[in-house]
């Protein structure tokens, strides 16, 4: 029996990582069968217990108690929703003024799921490189919404490299989980 920590989830495969190697595994039959109001017994973050295949592969036969797990209505099974993740340290949006535009209102509805779920929160503003004069403006402007509420905001450009050492540092050793909208650079 070994103990791991699901890295990915698609369909009937859950990727779980224990002590350096990444299996594939599948999950047990009875957890599928009991009465979940979401849609799959396993997600992202979840700490399971797995017995290793002959060819390698696992089968899922426990999931551990969740700390924490942020979710979604499921598009398809309205009446069910859909983990995006559990047991996470921190959440972190990605946020751009403009290619694209993230808004005030995107942002404040993020952060009240985020602190629903009682899961610490920071701003992350991708794309500072291209930011110069007014749309610089309205970077800060959005930083002076939200650090003085304990929100911290990290001033990034992932491909120039700008503030990714302070980034790396700050996700360092947690489970972390990064949103925003497509195009902001996650």
């Amino acid at each position: 029996m070994h103990q791991g920590l699901v890295l990915k989830t698609t369909g009937s495969r859950v990727d779980v990582e224990s002590e350096g190697k990444v299996y594939s595994c599948r999950i047990r039959g009875q957890l599928r069968l009991k009465e979940w109001d979401t849609t799959s017994p396993v997600a992202v973050g979840d700490k399971v217990d797995f017995e290793e295949e002959m060819d390698g592969t696992g089968m899922i036969g426990k999931v551990y108690d969740r700390k924490n797990y942020i979710v979604r209505k499921s598009v398809k099974l309205s009446k069910q929703t859909q983990i995006l993740a559990a047991n996470i340290d921190r959440v972190w949006l990605v946020v751009t003024p403009v290619l694209p535009k993230t808004s005030t209102g995107f942002i404040d509805r993020f952060i009240a799921a985020a602190e629903s779920f009682r899961i610490p929160i920071s701003l992350v503003f991708n794309k500072a490189d291209l930011f110069m004069a007014e749309l610089e403006e309205v970077q800060r402007d959005y930083i002076s919404i939200y650090e003085p509420l304990g929100y911290t905001c990290y001033k990034v450009s992932a491909t120039k490299g700008y503030g990714m050492d302070e980034l790396r540092e700050a996700i360092k050793d947690q489970v972390n989980l990064f949103g925003g909208h497509s195009g902001v650079g996650k």
